[in-house]
């Protein structure tokens, strides 16, 4: 309760989310995971209101986005260069020395601090703040002030005057150094091309579209080899690239645009098929696709791609297309959506270890969760770093259930070894609970009366992305 103050600084930094069972706050996975619960709930909003839980998604988006609206200080009128941007709070030092649940932390909490360079950051914070405006576009005032931060944000980002960098957080020691082993970025142009895209929803203003579509190539260039085809908090290319797929198919601007939008669907054309096929991603022997570099912790890029693959089926529905081509071969709407489907059915156990990888569902999932809060009982006594050790190499089950968690997954092999100590099995984070809910509630049935005639009761809102668009005349 005290973050944001430390040494000789006085923020306010409480809120926000602990992640991957630690108890740091990165900046990065924060934003990138609250766009995509937003961008979920643009899509399927009538989905969660028919199960109870519209309101409960919207107010974890907001317990994000009132913490992102505390990490950045504007530009000042008298140096147009300044801001200020916190990255992180929290440091691994103490969090490989100490194995403690937060309401018992005594440490201090270094709190790391960013300039202009950036740039990622930025971007994924402009993009949350953007989409989370379309989210809450009923309440006027919090709307707005997103968007305002948002389009404050974005105009000092993607300037090019003179003195002014753009780069990666984790370039800079006292920015991201202490983040590069958790969440080190490799790029910044995909993150800035997809908050420009973002805020282009949220507003309708076109010059933000006309930056993410020239600027669409350059992060082309950018992306990593072992990137491609990937969606997760380092890459948000492929995203992107769906996105403006969407904006083609349901309300094409037409000039300038077109070669944009013609190469982002044609690239979300082959994405989709390279879900389908093994060529280009395998999968385990069980059927999970396998997407990350070295092939460990494959859950939360299968759970994105469960996600793109059947919202773009969606797109394709209300088409009224049956499939598409993508040179030789081609996939139809079923056997995308079968794709879809598999991914989350392996993750709730239908997989060779008949263990459910959400902690709480099914009769057999993980019980070691590699989370501090879980492991340690709750029992009014205060534990000391010394002391948490025991529940740490403990080989007991967490005495309190992670509801809800997903953890990080099998080995390429299928195999998962339950225990608190091998994180790279037994780790939830809360950007791949995000892809999860993501897949969850887009692979729901439909409500049985949807109040939006044009979507064929798929449970989707079709144009309300579009609402502050206008075709240009």
């Amino acid at each position: 309760m005290q973050d944001g103050i430390f040494n000789n600084m006085h923020a306010d930094l409480v809120g926000g989310f602990y992640d991957s069972g630690n108890n740091i706050k990165f900046s990065f996975p924060t934003a990138y995971t609250i766009s995509l619960l937003s961008w979920s709930v643009i899509e399927y909003h009538e989905k969660y209101a028919d199960i109870g839980e519209l309101e409960h998604v919207k107010d974890i988006i907001k317990w994000g986005t009132d913490y992102l609206l505390k990490l950045f200080v504007s530009p000042s009128s008298t140096s147009a260069y300044s801001l200020i941007l916190y990255s992180q709070v929290g440091n691994t030092d103490n969090e490989t020395n100490c194995w403690q649940r937060p309401e018992d932390m005594s440490y201090e909490r270094p709190i790391y601090m960013c300039n202009s360079k950036a740039s990622d950051i930025l971007g994924e914070i402009i993009a949350a703040l953007s989409a989370a405006s379309i989210v809450f576009k009923q309440e006027n005032v919090y709307s707005g002030e997103l968007i305002k931060a948002a389009e404050k944000l974005y105009d000092f980002t993607v300037k090019n005057d003179t003195g002014h960098e753009q780069g990666t957080y984790t370039e800079v020691s006292a920015c991201g150094g202490e983040a590069r082993k958790f969440y080190n970025s490799t790029g910044y142009i995909d993150e800035l091309v997809w908050g420009g895209t973002w805020l282009f929803f949220a507003t309708g203003n076109n010059s933000y579209l006309e930056y993410a579509t020239e600027r669409f190539e350059a992060a082309e260039d950018e992306e990593a080899i072992s990137d491609t085809g990937i969606f997760y908090w380092n890459n948000k290319l492929t995203a992107t690239a769906v996105l403006l797929t969407r904006l083609r198919f349901f309300r094409d601007l037409g000039y300038p645009y077109e070669s944009a939008m013609g190469s982002s669907s044609n690239r979300t054309d082959q994405l989709m098929c390279s879900y389908l096929s093994d060529e280009i991603f395998k999968k385990t022997e069980g059927g999970l696709i396998l997407q990350s570099r070295n092939n460990d912790e494959p859950l939360e890029y299968a759970a994105t791609a469960s996600f793109l693959s059947k919202l773009y089926s969606d797109y394709l529905d209300l088409l009224r297309r049956s499939g598409v081509s993508c040179g030789g071969d081609g996939f139809s709407l079923t056997t995308l959506r079968s794709f879809s489907m598999s991914q989350v059915n392996y993750i709730l156990g239908d997989n060779p270890m008949k263990m459910s990888y959400m902690v709480g569902f099914g009769d057999k999932y993980p019980t070691r969760v590699h989370h501090r809060s879980a492991s340690i009982t709750w029992d009014d006594h205060h534990y000391s770093c010394a002391e948490g050790d025991r529940w740490l190499y403990s080989k007991e089950p967490n005495p309190n259930v992670l509801l809800g968690a997903l953890v990080a997954g099998p080995d390429e092999f299928d195999k998962f070894s339950d225990e608190r100590g091998k994180p790279w099995f037994t780790e939830p984070s809360i950007a791949s609970n995000a892809g999860l809910v993501a897949a969850l509630v887009a692979l729901h049935e439909a409500p049985r009366k949807s109040s939006n005639s044009t979507a064929f009761n798929l449970g989707m809102d079709q144009m309300g992305i579009f609402d502050n668009i206008y075709l240009i005349t």
